[in-house]
């Protein structure tokens, strides 16, 4: 109970940092993403359009996020679960590879797939520079034909009790529906090309580090929910034992009067 106290505890002190960080991200994440979105209809090869080719689907990626600990109930599962359930309906006539992002998805999807990359270290220093290197080798992958579609499995953070696994489509880029309502025209300045070339970089980027902070942020909520019932059990569980040991231990007493009461009878007659 004590050692599950605590680590409620931890987990509600890096939660608050984390959550803070996915929040304050989001808006400028998904408008990132939205803006990518619109542009993509658009797009033609020498623009950038390699990222939005739609190709026969032969070979898949998986992304899998999860933890490298565990502790916090059905996090990890659940997202391998939902990896898994993807690769064997969805893709189940294709060559699927998964990337694990976490220990705890690499030692259950490595039995089953291929696995194309590890890491285990980048929750370690959770920052957009070195989750960014990734993001530029799945881009290269895509680019270079080694994989036709790229998708990522994760735990989206709602809050601390809540967390949803969700599946994106990181590549290729998913164009926005076209409505009457909803379409923009822009201005391009200094040229469609070039602003393109660097906006499409930044956020795939974007979309990939925002995915890890969501998991990491849900990680902690999973985990402090997790060690927040396994308190309450512990507790019930001691009170109960308690009770029990005050019964036989009153029992024990009553029988030591008992004797005494009888041997004493015994003597007076």
């Amino acid at each position: 109970m004590k050692i599950t106290s605590a680590m409620k505890m931890v987990s509600a002190a890096k939660l608050k940092k984390a959550q803070d960080a996915i929040v304050q991200m989001r808006p400028y994440s998904n408008k990132l993403t939205e803006l990518l979105q619109n542009l993509s209809a658009t797009l033609d090869a020498d623009d950038g359009g390699v990222y939005t080719q739609q190709r026969e689907i032969k070979k898949v990626l998986i992304v899998a996020i999860t933890s490298n600990r565990g502790l916090c109930g059905g996090f990890n599962s659940s997202v391998i679960k939902e990896a898994t359930r993807i690769a064997k309906s969805k893709y189940a006539d294709k060559d699927v590879s998964v990337l694990t992002i976490g220990k705890k998805g690499n030692d259950m999807l490595s039995k089953s797939f291929n696995v194309y990359k590890f890491e285990s270290h980048l929750f370690d220093d959770l920052t957009f520079e070195n989750a960014a290197p990734f993001a530029e080798d799945l881009m290269e992958q895509f680019a270079n034909g080694n994989f036709d579609q790229i998708d990522i499995v994760y735990n989206r953070f709602k809050n601390a009790a809540t967390q949803i696994v969700t599946e994106e489509q990181y590549l290729p880029i998913v164009a926005a529906e076209e409505t009457d309502e909803t379409g923009a025209d822009y201005i391009f300045e200094p040229n469609k090309a070039e602003i393109v070339k660097g906006l499409i970089p930044k956020s795939l980027k974007m979309q990939l580090y925002k995915a890890i902070r969501d998991s990491y942020a849900s990680e902690h909520g999973a985990r402090m929910t997790a060690m927040h019932k396994a308190t309450d059990n512990a507790t019930e569980l001691r009170d109960e034992l308690l009770l029990v040991y005050n019964k036989a231990r009153q029992a024990s007493i009553t029988n030591e009067i008992l004797e005494i009461v009888g041997g004493a009878e015994a003597l007076k007659s």
